[in-house]
């Protein structure tokens, strides 16, 4: 409770930081803002042209099997990457002033969050060009999805922010961990190629049962796995427990360190 008063407190500093990394995301290239749409575009096409072309995968509508999943996939990747390094990014400001540090992993969230929306945006385009239709009855689970994520990502980001100040090296970690792990999440293959007996085990993966439910919702056009999403719940929930104790404990030392 102290943390959420504190946080509402500090509630015009989290949104200015969101606008400000919103807007320097893409600062001084050329196509600014535009990337937010290509850079999932660049890599829809790359993934499509070698698991429908090259490596086959016999999935009907593969591109769009992949693209529901890979946008949020980009979320929960960015949480491992560039978000392992944001408190090393604005070491200046917590050596100056006084604020809850845990304002920036909530800005960062928060912000690349808003980044996702942006870019369902084109999920949505892709399926109103091809014809394939939405089921409007079952499009407002993608709330809890999303907010399920939205959890999941700022407990990460609480973690890997805190601890890459102690541990420099984690932030080069990352990228080898985050490419390891979209290949343990169904997200350039469906489900069905798990072996069988392995399912319990691969669900404790919390990025499982969340891209299958963005999956459900939007590919096979069904409500999303009541059980599967409360597990999602429950292992984001406990992630993001984990990883406020985790940055309380270590943002104490956050100037010496840096």
């Amino acid at each position: 409770m102290r943390l959420i008063r504190e946080l509402f407190q500090y509630r015009e500093m989290i949104a200015s930081l969101v606008r400000k990394d919103l807007k320097g995301r893409y600062k001084g290239s050329v196509l600014g803002f535009l990337w937010t749409f290509i850079n999932p575009l660049l890599q829809l096409l790359v993934y499509t042209m070698v698991f429908s072309v090259i490596l086959k995968s016999g999935i009907e509508n593969y591109y769009l099997h992949l693209f529901v999943a890979l946008v949020p996939w980009i979320f929960f990747a960015s949480s491992l990457t560039t978000g392992s390094h944001l408190i090393l990014d604005q070491k200046n400001m917590i050596k100056k002033i006084y604020f809850p540090r845990e304002v920036l992993p909530v800005a960062y969230t928060t912000s690349s969050f808003c980044n996702m929306l942006f870019s369902f945006v084109i999920v949505f385009a892709v399926i109103a060009v091809m014809r394939i239709g939405v089921a409007w009855t079952v499009l407002p689970w993608l709330i809890p999805v999303m907010a399920i994520q939205y959890i999941l990502v700022l407990g990460m980001n609480f973690i890997t922010s805190s601890v890459t100040v102690y541990c420099r090296d984690l932030e080069h970690i990352m990228g080898v961990l985050s490419m390891a792990w979209m290949y343990l999440s169904p997200v350039v293959y469906g489900v069905q190629f798990i072996p069988q007996g392995w399912e319990r085990y691969y669900m404790l993966n919390p990025m499982a049962p969340i891209i299958l439910a963005y999956r459900d919702i939007l590919y096979y056009k069904k409500m999303p796995d009541l059980g599967q999403l409360g597990l999602a719940f429950g292992l984001s929930v406990s992630v993001l427990l984990i990883g406020i104790l985790v940055f309380e404990k270590l943002s104490k030392r956050f100037a010496e360190e840096l």
